[in-house]
């Protein structure tokens, strides 16, 4: 049974922790499945994890191609995912249900700390998970690294 971390982004952009995130769940040895709304962030995400900096690349595709169920990463907006993901990264206030958090090994909500809708979403997110017995954290960037500042254990 997984847990939902949540994200309070301040500071770093989306893009940047998913890319963090997306290198550590790959070190765990899971598969991931970054979920966002909209097409055009998935496409700027697409083009950094092609770009990184340290090694050239972080292995993933976009959802559509005939190769998702191979995809180490992948990049989506709908709530399925083919490559059989372990971690699911949910961005923009992506939808994320209790049974998907249940199943996963995690799941990642980002949300940006300066938008107050998305505080707003990430808050009912929070009380429906916690609510339905799911165990969760929250961690915050404020301090300039990230801390787990509140933790709730599943019931």
């Amino acid at each position: 049974m997984g847990e939902a971390y949540f994200y309070h982004l301040t500071r770093s952009a989306p893009e940047a922790t998913v890319q963090a995130l997306a290198v550590k769940s790959l070190a765990a040895g899971w598969r991931v499945a970054v979920r966002a709304r909209s097409q055009g962030l998935l496409a700027r995400l697409d083009d950094l994890l092609w770009l990184r900096p340290e090694d050239g690349f972080l292995p993933h595709g976009r959802a559509g191609g005939q190769h998702d169920a191979m995809q180490p990463v992948l990049l989506t907006t709908g709530p399925d995912a083919p490559n059989r993901a372990d971690c699911v990264i949910a961005l923009e206030g992506a939808e994320i249900s209790a049974e998907e958090v249940r199943a996963q090994a995690r799941v990642c909500i980002l949300f940006d700390g300066n938008d107050e809708a998305a505080l707003t979403q990430a808050r009912g997110q929070w009380k429906a998970l916690t609510g339905a017995g799911c165990g969760a954290q929250y961690w915050s960037e404020a301090s300039g690294q990230w801390r787990k500042e509140h933790e709730k254990p599943a019931s």
